[in-house]
Parts: structure tokens; C-alpha cells; sequence
């Protein structure tokens, strides 16, 4: 048994969706459509660059999910319904918008704009230079979540990214993210390193990004999933676009629990992870995760037309 996972922020490239869009014109209307959507030639960043415009958040969210979206219209055409060959779907933060987007409870062009508003709405939260986020390698998440508590001295740094078992992300305030470094370091992380990102995302400090997406998904008309979502802040399926919309909302400034949102779907009788759409950071993960799972990433042309030769 399978699910359908959905990158995140880090996955991005120039070039990435081209060859897709090149092979298929399904997929191309894919990245047209995101275009017209933005008011913006999107995909001449997504194929061309340059690099500092893909990797302004404001173009990255919508991006991914572009190419996320771009492999799954194809694979919907290759097999009608094929989203119902999962139990379940699920991406990491905002792979989640077009993990619902494949599973039909958000219109392709509603969920580009709210992308664009995230994207835009994270980056403004916190003055740049303000915040940070490190990556910890080496302790496990309730090691992290005691260091972030011990070195937030009245700031605010939090266990931001569950990943697998001893890779855990942390944000907050550069001194407090910093002050954790030093900590994990000296309770025996392999390694305690920033991360070259422009805003701390999935801590408290990102509570106008959180109120702007409440306000944005109350105007937007949410399905529930042909397939249930494995929610990100619930690590637990969720049907219900109430449920849905307010999950969204805590998500901004929620941890991601990607960790046990994997090993819950394995308790579930998944066995196979499949990534839609750009890299394979997730399918890495997952062995990383449960040694028992296998990961497949889909996102090239000869992947596509492998997998669905599957299906």
C-alpha cells in the first residue's frame, strides 16, 4: 500500500518541471495556469532562473507545488483516478497545499494564490537578520524540544521540523536559535549548523503569516480529499475542510511532524512512500524514518511514464 507525499521548501532547482513540460501538454498547461493565476511568468523562473528569484519564498511555494501538480495532472491522465491507488496523501509544510490540490479540495489556481500570500506573508513576519533556523543532527525530537526550551531565555526558538529520527530543524530568534547550537553541541549532536534560509519559519514568530493565511482560507472554498490528508500539525488523517482550513492556519507557526506523520501511515499498512514532484528529499527520508519503508520519487518524464506503467 501506498501514499503520495509532496515536497517542500529546500527541494527547489532552476530547470526543475522543464522536462515535464517539454514531454507533456498537460503539464504545461499546468505551469500556464499557476502563470495566469500569479499574474506572472512563474515558469521562466522555475525553468530559467535565476536562482535568487526561485529562491525568494514568495516564488518558491507556489513553484514546487507547480511541479508537484505538473506530475500528477500527467499521471491523472495516464490513469484516471490514479490518486485513489494511496491510502493516504501528506507533504512536508507547504507540499501540503498541493498534496490537497492533487486530492481535489483546492482548485490548481486558488492554491497558487494562497502559495504567493504564504510565501510573502513568511518572509514579511520577521525583519531579516532577525531570525534563524539550524539544522540538528545526531539527537532525536525530544531531546531538541528540551534544548529549545532551555535556550530561548526569553525569546523564542522551537522544534520546527521533526524529519526523521536525529534530524531535527529549530527557529526562532538568531541569538536563541545560536544559544541552541551551542547546546546541542555540547549534549552530543553530530553536527548543529544554520541553515541559509530568510525567515524562521514554524515557530511563533510567524504568527502575522498565520493570521494572513486565516484570513486568506476563509475566503477560499475547501473539499474534503478524495483521499484523507496526513496533516502536518496532527500527525493523523483529516477529511473534514473545517478540520482542514484550521490545520492550515496552526501549520505556519506549528512543528512539521513529518517523523511520526510517516510512521503513523506506516501503522495505517503503508509500505511505499511516493514523491510528486521536484528532488527526493522525502523519499530519503523515509528510510531514514522506518528502514522497512521504500521511497520512489516521481518527477521526471522517464519517472512518470515508469510509474504509471505500475499503477
Amino acid at each position: 500500500m501506498r501514499a503520495f507525499v509532496f515536497p517542500g521548501q529546500g527541494s527547489q532547482s532552476v530547470g526543475m518541471g522543464r522536462e515535464l513540460a517539454d514531454a507533456f501538454p498537460l503539464a504545461k498547461e499546468v505551469f500556464q495556469e499557476v502563470d495566469d493565476a500569479l499574474h506572472q511568468k512563474l515558469s521562466k523562473i522555475i525553468f530559467e532562473g535565476p536562482d535568487s528569484d526561485l529562491n525568494l519564498t514568495e516564488n518558491t511555494q507556489p513553484a514546487l507545488m507547480a511541479v508537484s501538480l505538473a506530475v500528477a495532472r500527467v499521471l491523472e491522465q495516464a490513469k484516471p483516478g490514479f490518486i485513489k491507488s494511496a491510502k493516504f496523501v501528506a507533504g512536508h509544510s507547504l507540499g501540503e497545499y498541493a498534496a490537497l490540490t492533487a486530492a481535489g479540495s483546492f482548485q490548481l489556481s486558488d492554491t497558487a494564490k494562497l502559495l504567493r500570500i504564504r510565501g510573502s506573508a513568511m518572509q514579511k513576519a520577521v525583519p531579516v537578520g532577525i531570525g534563524a533556523m539550524a539544522a540538528i543532527l545526531g539527537l532525536d525530537f525530544p531531546d531538541v524540544e528540551i534544548i529549545a526550551r532551555e535556550a530561548a531565555q526569553g525569546e523564542v526558538v522551537a522544534a520546527a521540523n521533526d524529519n526523521s529520527s536525529g534530524q531535527v530543524v529549530v527557529s526562532g530568534h538568531k541569538a536563541a536559535v545560536e544559544r541552541a547550537i551551542a547546546l546541542a553541541t555540547a549534549k552530543g549532536a553530530k553536527r548543529a549548523i544554520l541553515l541559509p534560509v530568510s525567515a524562521p519559519f514554524h515557530c511563533a514568530l510567524m504568527q502575522p503569516a498565520a493570521d494572513a493565511m486565516q484570513a486568506a482560507l476563509a475566503n477560499v472554498k475547501i473539499l474534503a480529499p478524495i483521499i484523507p490528508l496526513i496533516a502536518n500539525i496532527s500527525a493523523d488523517s483529516v477529511t473534514d475542510p473545517d478540520k482542514i482550513r484550521d490545520f492550515l492556519v496552526r501549520q505556519v507557526t506549528g512543528t512539521v511532524r513529518w517523523r511520526e506523520s510517516v510512521l503513523y501511515m506506516k501503522s495505517q499498512g503503508v509500505s511505499e512512500l511516493v514523491e510528486l514532484g521536484a528532488g527526493k528529499v522525502l523519499t530519503g527520508l523515509a528510510k531514514r524514518i522506518d528502514p522497512d519503508l521504500t521511497g520512489r520519487a516521481v518527477g521526471t518524464p522517464k519517472d512518470v511514464e515508469e510509474f504509471a506503467a505500475v499503477l
